[in-house]
């Protein structure tokens, strides 16, 4: 099969398979939703799960910063992390206590305490691959989810898109993109995004819930923003129509996809949070987001179950599909 997720008409067979046994299980698997919940008494236990296996240079930081942004989605506070972390042989000391840096470091950003995890070296790995599971309560008012948006609520999306991808491939295709035409200035510039915005989404999802309560959220990953709006309406089971065009995205971003023949739009997105909003809720959203320092922008609107519709100026247009990340695509045709 292809690098990245797996198709998702094959996941959702996969995950039909599956018996649902335990009625404390709020939201289980399905595709678009970030997280699960499951009902303890009257607390709402928010669990997910995410690898790192495309980074590895500061993966262990990678991992907290996604695992806590499927917490963050779901309009939660992440909290507990259990790691299972998996070694080549290769591995020293050294790097153990590079990566055991980088778990303090990100653990102290983020208020997440390690509670547990496993650790091993194996021959099943040609670079660590570390899996994380975090947890969060969810608050009085219950997790948000991805599936909950209506018609007539506006896409707000905060945070710009492909953020992740364009400092993932400054950080592992330099001599591609130099071969390409960019200079080592604007590689460092890409790269440099990755603390810069930053990947994370909690700063966003706390800004939009000051601000009102969104009816539905989802962090934007692999397969880029097309994926996720596509991901957020399908959730929802309604349609949704989308100005590209409005979504912010920066020259930088713009110039790397470019040189590389890579649509922003499919490209890894982590930093990049999507609320499905009530009409009368956009004002003080977007107000709200751009005090706190995040880039919003008004995107679009979820309409009745429907096509999936890309504007602009012209013309209406599905909304672009994406069978795996643009990252993935551009590595798997290089030569080997």
């Amino acid at each position: 099969m292809r690098l990245g997720k797996l198709p998702p008409d094959v996941l959702e067979r996969l995950l039909a398979q599956l018996p649902h046994v335990d009625a404390r299980v709020a939201v289980g698997p399905r595709p678009g939703e970030d997280a699960a919940v499951i009902a303890i008494g009257d607390a709402r236990l928010v669990v997910t799960t995410d690898p790192i296996t495309f980074v590895s240079a500061r993966s262990a930081w990678y991992a907290l910063q996604v695992n806590a942004n499927d917490i963050a989605a779901m309009g939660t506070e992440p909290s507990w992390l259990a790691l299972t972390a998996l070694f080549p042989p290769e591995t020293n000391e050294r790097q153990l206590d590079a990566l055991f840096s980088q778990l303090r470091t990100a653990c102290l950003e983020l208020g997440i305490e390690i509670v547990t995890g496993h650790t091993e070296v194996t021959d099943a790995v040609v670079r660590p691959v570390l899996v994380g599971t975090m947890l969060g309560l969810a608050p009085p008012e219950g997790a948000i989810g991805s599936g909950g948006a209506k018609v007539g609520d506006v896409l707000i999306v905060a945070g710009a898109a492909a953020v992740e991808g364009t400092a993932a491939l400054a950080a592992e295709a330099g001599a591609a993109l130099s071969a390409a035409g960019l200079t080592a200035e604007q590689i460092a510039e890409a790269a440099a995004l990755i603390d810069d915005p930053g990947i994370s989404v909690l700063a966003a999802s706390r800004s939009l819930r000051s601000a009102c309560r969104p009816h539905a959220l989802h962090d934007a990953t692999e397969g880029g923003i097309a994926t996720a709006i596509r991901e957020l309406a399908e959730a929802s089971h309604l349609g949704v129509r989308v100005w590209l065009g409005e979504v912010p995205l920066l020259p930088i971003t713009r110039t790397l996809c470019a040189a590389l023949g890579l649509d922003p739009f499919g490209l890894l997105s982590s930093g990049c949070l999507l609320a499905a909003v009530a009409a009368e809720d956009v004002g003080d959203a977007l107000r709200q987001l751009r005090h706190d320092g995040i880039s919003a922008a008004k995107a679009g609107g979820f309409t009745p179950p429907g096509p999936l519709l890309a504007l602009t100026e012209r013309d209406a247009q599905s909304l672009p599909a994406f069978d795996r990340d643009e990252i993935a695509r551009w590595f798997e045709a290089q030569p080997r």
